[in-house]
């Protein structure tokens, strides 16, 4: 096993979405999976994304609530670039049609941040043919993207009939009326360059597709002036070369995408593939040099962390505040490509300790800049005097999520976002975003909770009603214990704060009913088992674990009813335990000990965010070989397919959590006191563990 390539090789067109999927590339502003440049009319989903360009579907339901969202919105699939229609001796070059393929190699370079496949080919005119493609897209230049594809004909001499070009009327997967979202503006060529500038409907955004071809045989660079093959959202530029047997054709084509009519990037030097590619492996030395695990002794695991690591950083730089990370990253449609509470629950603490602080306030920013959305969004449903409710689901702070249970009742994210806050403030040292930004997000937050909470006469306590936790298989619940805990712990946080920071225009009886409530806020207890209860009625379930479900039953949400899941005590992800990993030195070790022996055995772990938040509880309970198997599962939950559903695009949230599983987990680190702490339990098979992390503006080196 290669720990810093993946390669697959064998051409198996069953697998094809799937590794268009784990071999996409981005490089923080936009990103696409790996579709095949050329035909292919084989199933295929192409898949091209700009960080931050949606649209915003209306919603559509059979009768309207008051609160609703109005839209569910919709990450693009953006003008495709990189398309070449191909003909050797007049035979359109399809892997699908071919007589035979052979030599069908995939390999995605991690290390230096490249994609490369290569391929022989018989074609139905019996031409056999030798290809070799690689593509990248640059870091240094958020607009840029290369390929290099090389063709040489192995049985005779061959005329090769080569079109590039670019096609704005590209459709989403998931596009509910098979609409079109993009309004094609102009058309433009140059020599060998092309230019579509096209508008998304309804939002607006500008968006120049561009490209320049540069044509060689055998390394000799070739002069030929194409002909235009213009449509209605189509540019293409007909090139015609004979190359003799055994002979190489290559084609360098640069593309992207700008948001202005400036696209002299490809007119700069750097507009050269070899130079561009020294540059990219410049670039992704620098980040490696922070992020990279080394795990010696464990090839499988080694792979599966660094292919995590990798993808992650494709997904998010850092370098702009108005972007985030979408669930799915740049690899597939599925989530809408929106802002979950993924990114404070999972995937702060990564960027945080890997990139620094900067980059981790700008996911902070992200919050604060749509502060006033969520207190419209809370308004909506009734809450006044500046409480904030954050969307569960967002693309610019406006709630947009279309089911009703996770809209409404998963408030818990409001909690996520507050507890970011602080984890910040307490591992970077840094207390400016607090005083000069977060404060106002938790005032808003503590705002919101302080009206979300009734008053129960008969419990004598205060409780939150109608909600639903981070386990999805319980809708509608009362008194869930995260969402109660992580309420209390955020108003007195927040009241902490304001008095601390003696903000003004908060009055003392304000924070001082902040506390009285956090006092008295109601946590379903059980005296038998000695656990806090996930929720009210919990335990007048059928309590039998796991290990009582048919294997052929899981999983379940594929083969269940909704109400029959409703019913069971089956947990999809780490929920009452969320609270735990959040507040582990709120409680004793014996209570971390009897609540995950009592939760893990209802657990299905059929969310991609619970392995890891349990590998690294059990990690702190010495459960050292159960930790390894819940951490393989988050680290090669797409590497090896585990869900069945990697064709959709990756989980890139959570391989966050395959980082957490690690430095928190197995290297046991915690922040006490303004200091770093490690408690190792290294699985035995692994021979040694090592990593860096930025703590408080400096680099620290670990070995375990």
């Amino acid at each position: 096993m290669n720990t810093w390539n993946i390669i697959i090789e064998g051409f198996n067109k069953a697998d094809i979405t799937k590794h268009e999927s784990i071999f996409s590339l981005g490089n923080g502003a936009m990103g696409m999976r790996a579709n095949f440049e050329e035909d292919y009319t084989g199933d295929t989903l192409q898949g091209s994304y700009i960080g931050g360009i949606y649209y915003p579907d209306k919603t559509r339901v059979g009768w309207w609530k008051n609160g609703y969202p109005e839209y569910f919105a919709k990450v693009l699939n953006a003008p495709s670039w990189i398309g070449l229609h191909i003909k050797i001796n007049g035979e359109l070059l399809d892997l699908n049609t071919c007589l035979e393929v052979k030599n069908f190699r995939r390999q995605l370079n991690m290390k230096e941040g490249w994609y490369e496949r290569s391929f022989t080919a018989m074609l139905p005119n019996q031409q056999e043919i030798q290809v070799k493609v690689l593509r990248f897209l640059s870091l240094r230049y958020d607009e840029l993207s290369a390929l290099r594809y090389e063709i040489t004909p192995l049985t005779t001499d061959a005329t090769i009939e080569i079109e590039s070009y670019l096609d704005s009327g590209i459709k989403n997967s998931d596009a509910n009326w098979d609409e079109r979202f993009w309004n094609t503006i102009s058309i433009a060529t140059a020599e060998n360059t092309a230019h579509i500038l096209a508008e998304t409907k309804k939002t607006g955004f500008m968006i120049q597709t561009f490209m320049q071809n540069d044509l060689f045989i055998d390394n000799e660079a070739l002069s030929i002036t194409p002909k235009e093959n213009k449509k209605e959202n189509y540019i293409g530029l007909q090139y015609e070369v004979k190359v003799k047997q055994n002979q190489t054709f290559r084609i360098e084509k640069y593309g992207g995408y700008s948001r202005s009519n400036d696209y002299s990037i490809l007119s700069k030097s750097i507009a050269l593939f070899d130079s561009l590619l020294e540059k990219q492996k410049e670039d992704w030395a620098a980040i490696w040099e922070t992020s990279d695990i080394v795990i010696e002794g464990d090839e499988k695991a080694q792979q599966g962390i660094r292919f995590n690591i990798f993808q992650l950083n494709q997904t998010y730089s850092g370098k702009y505040a108005h972007l985030n990370i979408g669930p799915k990253g740049f690899t597939g449609e599925k989530y809408g490509g929106s802002t979950y509470w993924d990114t404070e629950a999972y995937c702060l603490p990564f960027y945080m300790a890997t990139k620094g602080a900067e980059v981790a306030r700008n996911l902070l920013m992200y919050r604060y800049n749509q502060l006033d959305k969520a207190i419209e969004n809370a308004k909506k449903l009734g809450f006044t005097g500046g409480a904030a409710l954050y969307p569960m689901v967002t693309m610019n702070g406006e709630e947009c999520h279309n089911e009703w249970e996770i809209t409404f009742e998963e408030i818990h994210r409001n909690g996520a976002i507050a507890f970011a806050i602080y984890n910040y403030t307490r591992y970077t040292g840094d207390e400016s975003y607090l005083k000069d930004y977060g404060i106002e997000v938790l005032i808003g937050i503590a705002r919101f909770w302080a009206q979300r909470v009734s008053f129960s006469e008969e419990k004598q306590k205060y409780v939150i009603l109608g909600v639903t936790g981070p386990n999805e298989y319980e809708n509608n619940v009362n008194n869930n214990f995260y969402t109660n805990y992580l309420a209390s712990w955020c108003l007195r946080y927040a009241a902490e704060q304001v008095i601390t920071l003696q903000k003004a225009g908060i009055t003392k009886e304000e924070t001082q009913q902040w506390l009285h409530i956090a006092q008295n806020i109601y946590l379903p207890y059980s005296e038998k088992y000695g656990v806090y209860l996930q929720q009210d009625g919990f335990l007048d379930k059928d309590l039998k674990p796991v290990t009582a479900i048919p294997a052929e039953e899981r999983p379940l949400n594929q083969h269940w009813s909704w109400d029959r899941i409703l019913r069971s005590p089956y947990i999809k992800q780490a929920d009452t335990l969320q609270g735990f990993y959040f507040f582990e030195d709120h409680f004793t070790k014996e209570e971390l000990q009897r609540h995950y022996e009592f939760y893990e055995p209802f657990t299905v772990h059929e969310s991609s965010l619970s392995p890891c938040v349990h590998s690294v509880l059990a990690s702190a309970l010495g459960k050292t070989d159960e930790a390894y198997t819940l951490y393989l599962r988050t680290a090669r939950l797409d590497l090896d397919d585990y869900n069945k559903e990697v064709h959709e695009g990756l989980h890139i949230t959570s391989m966050a959590g395959t980082w957490l599983s690690i430095v928190e987990g197995f290297a046991g680190m915690r922040v006490k006191n303004g200091e770093l702490h490690f408690t190792p339990r290294l699985p035995k098979h692994w021979k040694s563990l090592s990593f860096k992390v930025i703590f408080q503006g400096e680099i620290k080196e670990i070995k375990l």
